[in-house]
């Protein structure tokens, strides 16, 4: 390996235990809120999860970012340097400010950005662009829906139950809590295993995409570790700004993500676990009633999501100039 592609495989898992840190609000904020785990135990067991998940499902969302985005004549280990420079950036920008950006919008938007800036638009493959777009958009959306109807039908199947339910549904959220960190394994760590893989088919050391073991072991290895440090800044923003989290809405919650986020993850849909978590908690409030949400930390977050792959490009297309003038 040269100097470069291991700079790209360290730059890659920087990246995967920033995504870790930043998502492990995303599993565990609703079920801390409700005090149905004490936050140290959460944060160790959804770690666990996370490094075992794409050993299970395997690898279907690393191959999507590995064939379907851009042309492979287009990518070189300095696009793949400020592709990863850029989504860094705004994981740690992000993270300080407490927003619970997306790392998945992150990481497309710098790359993208970097391979127009290299070879140009023709370079994007449209077809796998809208594939992406439509998996990372449309996602938010079936996810309050999915949270809305659980939430109505929790409601419907417990009507006649006494407050011990409580005691059940904080229980539950154990169960719950593990299938939406698999699935968070399953998807977010598939992203960086791809970026790395690229890099080696890119340096000669692969002949064909495929994913190495030893790549699956190191992504699922660091998220695993960002996970268990936990970004408790983000957690407070989920587990407590949309409005107060009860052991119904955080079962409900956790349910509904995991859901919408596996069956992604097995049809190769990188989709962000911070949107599906953010889009489950609103809908399972709007279903109890419309103004227990609230409205305006919504709003922020929409704002966050919205800007994260244009800005993401122009950083990631402004690093890429930069590192090919002193990077040939």
């Amino acid at each position: 390996m040269t100097p470069l592609i291991i700079t790209v495989i360290v730059l890659a898992l920087i990246f995967d235990f920033l995504n870790g840190v930043h998502d492990s609000s995303n599993v565990v904020a609703t079920m801390i809120s409700s005090r149905a785990i004490p936050p140290r135990i959460a944060l160790w067991m959804t770690a666990l999860a996370n490094f075992v998940g794409p050993f299970i499902f395997g690898v279907a969302v690393a191959n999507t970012i590995g064939h379907e985005i851009v042309d492979a004549e287009a990518i070189s280990t300095q696009v793949l340097l400020a592709a990863l420079g850029s989504a860094i950036f705004w994981n740690l920008l992000t993270w300080y400010l407490g927003f619970p950006s997306s790392s998945s919008h992150a990481l497309i938007g710098g790359f993208i950005g970097s391979v127009v800036m290299a070879a140009g638009w023709e370079a994007i493959k449209l077809g796998g662009l809208e594939k992406i777009l439509i998996a990372l958009f449309a996602s938010p959306l079936i996810g309050y829906v999915v949270g809305y109807l659980l939430l109505k039908l929790v409601v419907l199947l417990s009507w006649d139950a006494t407050p011990r339910i409580n005691h059940w549904f904080k229980r539950g959220q154990v169960l719950t809590a593990l299938a939406l960190a698999l699935s968070h394994g399953t998807n977010d760590a598939q992203k960086t295993m791809g970026i790395i893989t690229l890099a080696l088919v890119t340096g000669g050391i692969l002949k064909i995409f495929a994913v190495p073991v030893w790549v699956i072991i190191l992504c699922a290895g660091m998220i695993a570790a960002g996970t268990a440090l936990g970004g408790w800044k983000l957690i407070r923003t989920l587990g407590g700004k949309f409005y107060k989290i009860r052991p119904m809405d955080g079962f409900t919650t956790q349910l509904a993500s995991a859901a919408v986020i596996m069956t992604a993850s097995l049809v190769g849909g990188p989709v962000s676990t911070t949107q599906v978590v953010s889009s489950a908690i609103m809908g399972v409030g709007a279903a109890e009633r419309m103004n227990k949400v609230r409205w305006g930390v919504a709003k922020d977050i929409a704002m966050a999501w919205l800007l994260t792959i244009p800005a993401t490009a122009l950083v990631g297309a402004g690093a890429y100039w930069v590192i090919a003038r002193f990077i040939p």
